[in-house]
Order: structure tokens, then sequence, then C-alpha cells
């Protein structure tokens, strides 16, 4: 993935929402029925100087859009997740080297409206709750990318299925709170 091209992405105003709308970008060119990506979240400057074989290797180059003192982030993909591993317990596992900025996740779920969540049945293990959004005549499948830094800095972009387009992703800090703190948790220092 360039750090540099925007294919179609809207100009952003802070680099975490920059890095977020660039990783949405380029999940979109994957298609969809995609398994969860995650991504270290690295500052490009810093890349380029320690590590300038990566750096090359992944097209990261100067910008003349960049400005000195100004963090740009670069979003380095990670290994596949582990099949068959829930998503929190994977995260659980993860802790981030120094140099690392900040991590994000892209990820698709069906969603209901909540008109539709107050119609669940109740008792319902989590097997069959799946079963009941998936065959809901109103679910929606959605893609969600979020993305945190180490200073609690969160961004999130959402794409749905049905409109998917990069003039339709809705972006937010507080979109996805819960998919954002399991994020942030992975920079928790533990003693």
């Amino acid at each position: 993935m360039n750090s540099n091209a925007t294919g179609g992405t809207p100009m952003a105003t802070s680099p975490l929402t920059r890095a977020v709308l660039e990783i949405d970008e380029y999940a979109a060119g994957l298609g969809w029925d995609q398994p969860a990506r995650l991504f270290a979240l690295v500052d490009t400057a810093r890349l380029r100087a320690e590590e300038p074989g990566l750096a090359e290797q992944l097209g990261v180059q100067a910008s003349d859009e960049e400005q000195p003192g100004v963090l740009a982030l670069t979003p380095v993909e990670q290994d596949e997740l582990p099949p068959g591993t829930p998503l929190d317990e994977f995260l659980g596992t993860i802790g981030w080297p120094d140099a690392v900025a900040g991590c994000a996740l892209t990820i698709e779920r069906l969603m209901l409206p909540p008109s539709a969540e107050d119609s669940a049945p109740e008792d319902m293990d989590e097997a069959g709750l799946s079963r009941w959004v998936a065959e809901h005549p109103e679910r929606q499948e959605v893609r969600m990318t979020v993305g945190v830094l180490r200073d609690g800095a969160r961004e999130s972009a959402l794409r749905l299925r049905e409109k998917d387009a990069s003039t339709e992703v809705l972006t937010g800090a507080g979109l996805v709170p819960g998919l954002a703190d399991a994020l942030a948790s992975t920079f928790d220092e533990t003693d």
C-alpha cells in the first residue's frame, strides 16, 4: 500500500483520519468478503530515516505535501489474524514496539438498524443471534476501519456494501467505540 496515493480518498485534516481513509480505500480495492486486517501506524519520517529499505519496499517517498514537524502516518499491514481466534482474545495478545505510533483494524460485519435490534429474540445464544442477524431483511454489510494512536486519538471510517463509494464513507472518532477501546488497549503498559 502506497502511503502517498490518495486514489479517490478525500483529503482529511488529521494524519490519523488520512491513514484510516487510506486503509479503507485499500480494503475497498480488495473487494468484499475479506478477512480482518491489522495495521501498525508508523511515523512516515521516522520510517524513512530509520528503515529506508522498508520505506522503499512500501513505496514511501518524501512528499511535497509533507511539512517538517507535522506527523504523517504510514499504515503497515501485519500478518493475517489467526483463524478461529476471537478478535478480543487476539487483540489481548498484541504488544507494539515503541516505533509504532498507533494501529488500525479493518473488519466486515453485519449491522441492523436500531428498530430491528429491538425485535431481537431474547435468551438467544451468540450463534443463534448471529444467524438471526444474517437472515434479517434489514441487515446491512459494513466495513469498519478503526484507528487509534498512543496519545488516545481515535478515528473510524464506515463503508456500507450497498453504498460502496469513497464519497459515501462515514467518518468520526466515536463511530465504533468498542473496537477503538480494544485497539487502544493494545498500547496499555503492563508491569
